[in-house]
């Protein structure tokens, strides 16, 4: 599987990208793909929303997965 890049600016938090990625379409859906425990970041089940993610981490959720690339 390969992780497509998405550019930030700056702190970006797992809520947040999730959406900007597209991998869901609300904060809602965002937080129920955490509690559920679908969301993984660099191989590891994450539960936090608010967990601030750096450059070159990767976020999975079910088939996709997306590389944190933060400018500026």
């Amino acid at each position: 599987m390969s992780a497509f890049e998405v550019e930030v600016t700056g702190v970006v938090r797992l809520g947040q990208f999730l959406k900007l990625a597209g991998a869901v379409d609300s904060g809602g859906q965002a937080r129920e793909a955490l509690q559920a425990g679908d969301v993984t970041v660099n191989g590891e089940a994450e539960d936090r929303r608010g967990r601030q993610l750096a450059d070159g981490d990767v976020v999975a959720l079910g088939t996709g997965s997306w590389t944190v690339r933060v400018t500026g």
